[in-house]
């Protein structure tokens, strides 16, 4: 079996994929925590798969993507110890065969690299990808398969937490759709705020990526939040939960 890892700031999803690499079985999600040790992340993720009913020793290879440096370590070491198999962590040099022509190709996440790749390989390009993780990332692809950069954008959950610890009487809420875009709470009002405010930055990012691009592009939504903020954006016609699982294996398996 193949173990797919994305190392997220906010979450680790681990996707398993079936003997020839392609089905996923399984996918789960932990937590991120900087401060875990080896062992720690090992128990975590052995429990899962014993209380899944699978058996680690069947993983084969086991390949990562991540952007939380501090964990690279601990999974390299995790995967060696605990699986016997040392993993194969995604970077810009092999990228399974995109080209990035950008200012600093190592600036480029492992997260963006596997998901630019996913993108062009299921739908051709030119695409934007747009991923609703802890940050928001706007990934652009041409018709010819190259990374052309995109833009950045703090997450909807950021923007939630930096006002409740900036402000003295505003509360954190959660994310989602309020009943009325006149709230007639602070928390109403807040949650108005966070979520049509962030529907507009999503729609003004796109389109002038798409003045870049041309009107006949790919758009692909993937994250968390994905499919809370799409429904409002009907440009967005695909939903991709497991587009950066999907990259990481398609990079592993064209690999050089």
């Amino acid at each position: 079996m193949f173990l797919a890892i994305d190392i997220g700031n906010t979450n680790i999803t681990l996707g398993l994929y079936d003997k020839k690499g392609k089905g996923i079985i399984k996918i789960w999600r932990i937590a991120t925590s900087k401060k875990k040790t080896v062992d720690e992340y090992a128990i975590t993720i052995l429990d899962i798969f014993h209380y899944s009913g699978i058996d680690e020793k069947k993983v084969s290879v086991i390949a990562v993507a991540s952007v939380v440096p501090l964990l690279d370590n601990v999974f390299a070491e995790l995967t060696q110890v605990y699986f016997g198999k040392k993993a194969f962590f995604i970077n810009r040099k092999n990228s399974g065969g995109l080209k990035i022509p950008y200012g600093n190709p190592e600036d480029v996440g492992a997260d963006r690299i596997a998901d630019a790749v996913a993108a062009y390989k299921i739908y051709g390009g030119p695409d934007i990808v747009i991923d609703f993780g802890t940050a928001t990332t706007f990934d652009c692809i041409d018709s010819k398969g190259r990374y052309l950069g995109g833009a950045i954008a703090p997450g909807p959950a950021i923007s939630a937490e930096s006002l409740a610890q900036r402000t003295a009487k505003l509360p954190l809420v959660n994310i989602e759709p309020p009943e009325n875009a006149i709230g007639k709470s602070t928390v109403e009002c807040i949650q108005s705020g966070l979520y049509y405010g962030y529907i507009g930055l999503v729609k003004e990012i796109l389109f002038r990526l798409k003045k870049n691009l041309g009107p006949k592009v790919n758009i692909i939504a993937t994250g968390g939040l994905a499919t809370l903020i799409v429904k409002e954006i009907p440009e967005i016609k695909h939903i991709v939960p497991e587009l950066t699982l999907e990259g990481i294996r398609i990079i592993y398996q064209n690999k050089k």
